[in-house]
């Protein structure tokens, strides 16, 4: 059949061609006696060469060897068909010859001529996208029906998994900065604006990979588009953990999240078209369970790994290995299970419909039905379906020829791809769906700057509280006078102001949160210190030496050295051994935070389809809402845990509620693309939320309750203005 089908092509790209040729000649002909009938030939309209020598529309074999159908008469025009590939310059070049020099008249109707043929382009565009339209309207119909004969079974659990395992490590992206910071600000000597440069550009990255990805799934394909993010995150979360400099971290930290940032608009999208209208809610909700498990596994592995000094080595003080980048390494492995178990998967058969692939995804469609009908029991049961409605595709394809050199070839691939991704998601603000797109703009915007902006609040006030519980505690030595001692155990949280030190001698100690202030030491000497928040201000020293300490100068504020000196400095940032407890603290809150989300998971899954997607949005926002003025009570460090738990556990529902919203809002070829820009939106707002948030640790609450209450009361009232998609098939 396929020898049949080249034949039939070949016998017509030849008729074609002479056809083609024969028109040529003949313009020639006319040509040569225009001087002579030249008033006769301004009557005559070009339109006579133009006459209508298309054949029904056939079926052309592309490059890949896939057919599509092709309108000959667009093709004609555009000259993009395959039949005059190849021909087309010829025929532009006969089409601008020299024709005499037409009248007045002439060229009014030339105009007249040219706005009638566009006008007629116009029509034709029209109706090619309502046909495209009436299209989409029927397989939406028709995509209902097959899902529901193919059931839901042992094929959407194990892609229920496989998909997991990608939300999995965005949750671990989100949370992977946070824990390595106490341990990288010091092993990289990272100043206050540096960490929070770290802190914020895995934001950015997400940002960036959100749009980029989400607008190529709809162009190249779900499960593509997600090996390829999936890919670069891992490959840059590997180096990250190697990588020695700060600048070097910051960027594979930034591709990573790049890389990531693919991972929810894609991941939604695709498990969505497996779905069938009465499971969709539900299992879209337990789906988002595994974002909660990436931030388990994460605040698991920090507890586990992180404390555990032991697990390094250094080569001299150029290479340093510490635990934390070990964490970083172990944080890599859900991405790469993910790309390894969705090799075994199959690409959305909902894409291929879309993009005019009908046997493609039958033979996708057909095997969710056997697998699921073999898991039931019922492998004797036949999928029936034999034909299934595609949607009319515009000729895109384009012979570059042999002589172009590969760059060129690719270069005008990706420029290509860019403007059909482009063009695409100018298509979201078209007047069918820029309301929506507004609407949806507006609560992102607002649910993620309140959640992300208290989630980043909650941990910083809990620090601040413990550093005003651990300031009280603060020793205070007001003119002292210290002569030949010896100082060789832990000094810690202590001011000592204008004191006198003589002839002392500081050994094999730590000193951690020591403040020493206008004091004089003369004849001093320190020898293997290990300092940390450590600083000496307006002092004297005379005649004293430092040997193996990492006392450097920037320790010193405004102090004078006379005679003394510096030997043997230690080099580089070491870890602070003295903070165990803070960091199992700041560990042991992430996971109760985490695991706090659980119950809300469980609720939201099990009504999103029964009281519906905007109720379940609009309740969660308004109760979230409300608990944020519990935060007024938050004056210890217990009530702060406990006020994060409420809030987390609470406003989870209302994302896996929008998450529903945003797949079902928009149709399939333009799915992932709003997707993920409404996620690279969520993710610029987390970016402000956080900076203004941590802004106002330690100065007031007031401001922040009222930001946070504000944006999610907004949030709620939006929410209600969209429509309902409970019960409706997936556009």
């Amino acid at each position: 059949m396929e020898e049949g089908y080249r034949d039939r092509t070949a016998f017509i790209k030849g008729a074609k061609d002479i056809a083609k040729e024969v028109k040529r000649q003949a313009g020639k002909k006319v040509g040569r006696h225009m001087d002579k009938m030249g008033d006769e030939y301004t009557k005559r309209s070009y339109t006579r060469f133009e006459e209508d020598d298309d054949d029904d529309d056939y079926p052309v074999q592309a490059q890949d060897g896939s057919y599509y159908r092709s309108n000959s008469r667009a093709n004609d025009e555009e000259g993009h068909s395959d039949s005059t590939e190849g021909h087309d310059e010829d025929d532009e070049i006969y089409e601008g010859e020299y024709q005499g020099i037409p009248r007045a008249d002439s060229a009014g109707k030339a105009d007249g001529q040219a706005q009638a043929q566009a006008q007629a382009q116009f029509r034709d565009l029209t109706a090619y996208e309502a046909e495209r339209r009436k299209d989409q309207e029927e397989l939406a119909q028709q995509y209902e029906t097959i899902l529901q004969e193919c059931g839901h079974g042992r094929f959407q659990w194990t892609l229920y998994f496989v998909l997991g395992l990608a939300l999995m490590a965005d949750g671990v992206e989100i949370f992977v900065v946070g824990f390595v910071l106490p341990s990288a600000e010091k092993d990289m000597c990272l100043s206050e604006p540096n960490k929070g440069m770290l802190g914020l550009i895995v934001y950015l990255g997400m940002m960036v990979g959100a749009f980029v990805w989400g607008g190529l799934a709809d162009r190249i394909g779900r499960r593509q588009t997600l090996l390829i993010s999936l890919s670069l995150n891992s490959v840059f979360a590997f180096f990250s953990s190697f990588v020695q400099g700060y600048s070097s971290f910051l960027f594979c930290r930034l591709l990573s999240g790049v890389g990531i940032g693919g991972s929810i608009p894609i991941v939604f999208s695709y498990y969505s078209e497996f779905l069938a209208q009465e499971k969709r809610g539900e299992h879209l909700s337990w789906l988002c369970m595994f974002w909660m498990i990436g931030g388990i596994y994460a605040a698991a592995m920090a507890w586990a790994i992180i404390p555990h000094y032991g697990w390094s080595f250094q080569m001299g003080s150029a290479y340093q290995f510490h635990s934390w980048r070990v964490f970083v390494l172990v944080c890599a492995f859900p991405a790469v299970a993910a790309i390894a178990a969705l090799n075994t998967m199959p690409e959305s058969p909902r894409f291929y419909l879309e993009n005019g692939k009908h046997d493609e995804a039958w033979m996708i469609l057909k095997q969710v039905h056997d697998t699921n009908m073999r898991a039931k029991g019922y492998p004797e049961r036949v999928f029936s379906v034999t034909t299934i409605k595609t949607v009319k595709q515009m000729d895109e394809l384009v012979d570059m020829g042999d002589s172009v050199a590969w760059h060129q070839k690719w270069r005008m691939k990706l420029t290509q791809l860019f403007h059909q991704v482009w063009s695409n998601f100018l298509t979201i603000f078209n007047p069918e769906f820029r309301r929506t797109t507004y609407m949806m703009m507006a609560v992102w915007f607002s649910m993620s700057f309140s959640y992300y902006g208290l989630t980043v609040w909650f941990p910083d006030m809990i620090k601040y509280l413990q550093k005003q519980e651990y300031a009280s505690r603060t020793k205070v030595f007001i003119k002292e006078k210290v002569e030949h001692v010896t100082f060789n155990f832990t000094l810690e949280n202590q001011v000592h102001r204008n004191g006198e030190f003589f002839n002392n001698k500081f050994m094999n100690l730590k000193m951690k949160s020591m403040v020493f202030e206008d004091s004089l030491f003369e004849e001093c000497y320190f020898e293997d210190i290990t300092s940390s928040n450590t600083f000496f201000r307006n002092c004297t020293f005379i005649s004293t030496l430092f040997y193996n300490t990492d006392l450097f100068k920037y320790r010193l504020v405004n102090s004078k050295l006379t005679n003394s000196t510096f030997l043997h400095n230690k080099e580089g940032c070491l870890l602070d051994f003295s903070d165990e407890n803070n960091a199992y603290m700041i560990y042991f809150v992430s996971f109760l935070g985490t695991l706090a989300v659980l119950p809300g998971n469980i609720v939201s899954a099990l009504l999103m389809d029964k009281i519906g997607r905007l109720r379940m949005l609009a309740g969660s926002s308004v109760i979230s809402c409300v608990s944020c003025f519990f935060l007024s009570f938050g004056n210890s460090e217990s009530a702060m845990i406990a006020l994060l738990c409420l809030f987390g556990g609470i406003s989870i529902a209302s994302w896996n509620a929008l998450d529903v919203l945003t797949v079902e809002l928009y149709p399939s070829d333009k799915r992932t693309t709003a997707f993920g820009f409404l996620n690279a939106l969520c993710k610029l707002a987390a970016v402000l939320g956080i900076s203004i948030f941590q802004s106002f640790v330690g100065i007031t609450k007031a401001v922040p309750i009222l930001f946070a209450s504000g944006a999610l009361a907004a949030g709620s009232f939006l929410a209600l203005k969209l429509p309902e998609t409970r019960g409706i098939v997936l556009q």
